[in-house]
């Protein structure tokens, strides 16, 4: 079967990682609750039209806030061990604080597995009143019920998303996510390295997150780079622009590249991307080494970045392939 076209679940794992959809009150907030299998089937012990579905706690449950590149890496395993086990569709509960960074990490790291697998959670508890939980819940296995092609998406409030493009907007509400435009990046015409295979061992690498203000200081930029971190994600000014006319913050970005840290170039707009050559501010950085991320998102750049790195690519295979759509 064409991995493009819906593929109707017959069984489908859901893995609960924590986040606000199973959260109980304790005496300083809402905090991750283990016990959502038990709640789960008693919600939707009359629906007969979802697929048979089996429930795994990952270990720990966490606030999404917590959320590691090395829970990442668990997850992964997971979603592996759930379609090798015989599952044909995998459903993900998250926090949605971080559920958009965690499912464009996951639509990298399982490229080339053979089912599909949605992401959703809620923005208030399940029970809670006017909760959207039990709705996004049973709506995502829905979903997954009548058929997804092979491949990570966000369901929420009865909308696939796409994860590299979509950000959380809004911290309260019914829709925090939304599917944001962006600039397609050029293709990628040659097959991948052996090593970006969904089977092949990843690492989590540290990867540093730069926005630029104006005024920003070269020292900020000069200490991400002494830090030890293997990634940059620079938030640049509109189609990637950035202090050009600050010899010191042009000299970091030399120095970053002759230490093989791989600084990648986003755009801090909501729509558009990275055009370094439009403006003389934007080709400097390009000349000093900064690669640019085209319309990524700093979500999708973020997992891309760790995606890549964690495989032990060499650096210029990951400058390459950075900017490339590899999908």
């Amino acid at each position: 079967m064409n991995p493009a076209s819906p593929r109707p679940a017959r069984s489908i794992m859901v893995l609960y990682t924590g986040g606000t959809i199973g959260m109980q009150a304790s005496a300083d907030g809402l905090t991750p609750a283990s016990g959502f299998e038990q709640r789960m089937r008693a919600e939707l012990s009359t629906r007969t039209d979802l697929a048979p579905w089996r429930f795994r706690e990952m270990t720990p449950l966490i606030d999404s806030a917590n959320m590691t590149p090395a829970y990442w890496l668990s997850l992964r395993a997971a979603i592996i061990e759930a379609v090798d086990a015989g599952c044909d569709a995998v459903l993900v509960l998250h926090g949605t604080d971080t559920l958009a960074y965690s499912a464009a990490a996951m639509s990298f790291q399982l490229l080339g597995l053979d089912a599909p697998v949605l992401f959703t959670g809620s923005m208030l508890p399940a029970g809670a009143e006017h909760s959207d939980a039990w709705e996004n819940l049973s709506g995502a296995l829905q979903a997954l019920t009548v058929g997804q092609p092979a491949g990570v998406q966000l369901y929420f409030h009865g909308e696939l998303l796409p994860p590299r493009r979509t950000a959380k907007v809004r911290s309260s509400g019914r829709n925090p996510f939304i599917a944001l435009t962006r600039n397609a990046l050029p293709e990628n015409t040659s097959p991948l390295p052996a090593a970006l295979d969904y089977r092949q061992p990843q690492q989590p690498v540290d990867i540093a997150v730069l926005p630029l203000v104006p005024g920003i200081s070269a020292d900020f930029l000069r200490a991400v780079v002494r830090s030890g971190t293997r990634g940059l994600i620079l938030e640049c000014f509109g189609s990637g622009t950035g202090p050009s006319d600050n010899p010191d913050f042009i000299h970091s970005l030399k120095q970053a590249r002759s230490l093989d840290l791989v600084v990648v170039a986003i755009t801090q707009c909501h729509e558009g991307g990275v055009e370094f050559d439009i403006y003389e501010a934007g080709s400097r950085l390009r000349r000093a080494g900064v690669v640019s991320g085209g319309g990524m998102t700093r979500e999708a750049a973020l997992g891309k970045l760790q995606w890549l790195l964690g495989s032990g690519l060499a650096v210029d295979e990951v400058r390459r392939l950075v900017g490339l759509e590899l999908a």
